[in-house]
């Protein structure tokens, strides 16, 4: 319970020992007037680039985990890709992501540490690679990636998918809609203080909404 109290506290970062290289990678797949739509925090959130072995940590708390019965079983199926959709309907119980940059793909690596109130926390890997057909993609293992846009929408910065393929060495391989989840998005919302909201919503266009989670974090640690 000491993890989780200290977490939810959301203790002050400590003054910034390093420099950070300005990120332009982000702020290139926007155009200039939706960057500047953006809160000065969010895009100073994603205009820094992390030195080789640096990582960001993001401390915070679930408050929202929703499933219908076909996105649980969806998120238990995902596990034999490597569990990259939460699992969990817990609430209340810390979360921590950490960001470090990739030097194999020039992209970064974003782990999620989401705590259960029993048994280990579910560890969720990906690779932001800034690739593909859209200039980002997310890659999650086993040779699956999904190709994202960004947009700015109420201040917002919001990651959506667009569209799922498989990699066979140097082979790229579409994913037919019927073997994909649905539509994925991801918001970026800043609360001000220094902290800001992730949701996570995968929508079907049968089924409709299969999950969503919403977390609420700070930057604890640099």
């Amino acid at each position: 319970m000491a993890l989780a109290s200290t977490i939810t506290r959301f203790p002050s970062p400590p003054a910034p020992s390093e420099k950070f290289v300005d990120d332009n990678r982000f702020r290139a797949l926007l155009p200039p007037e939706e960057w500047g739509r953006l809160p000065v925090a969010t895009w100073r959130r994603f205009s820094k680039r992390l030195g080789p072995g640096s990582t960001i940590v993001y401390a915070g708390e679930i408050e929202e985990a929703t499933f219908s019965t076909i996105g649980w079983w969806l998120a238990q199926v995902a596990r034999l890709i490597g569990g990259p959709l939460p699992s969990g309907r817990e609430t209340k119980v810390p979360i921590i992501v950490t960001v470090t940059e990739d030097a194999a793909s020039g992209g970064q690596v974003w782990t999620r540490l989401c705590a259960r109130s029993s048994g280990f926390p579910q560890a969720i890997h990906s690779v932001k690679r800034f690739a593909g057909p859209t200039g980002i993609e997310e890659y999650v293992g086993c040779g699956i990636s999904m190709a994202l846009t960004i947009s700015v929408e109420h201040e917002a910065m919001v990651f959506r998918s667009a569209g799922y393929s498989f990699e066979i060495g140097p082979l790229r391989l579409a994913l037919p809609e019927w073997l994909t989840p649905g539509a994925m998005t991801v918001t970026h919302v800043d609360l001000g203080g220094g902290e800001f909201r992730f949701t996570l919503d995968v929508v079907h266009p049968r089924f409709g909404t299969l999950i969503r989670q919403s977390a609420v974090f700070r930057e604890v640690l640099s």
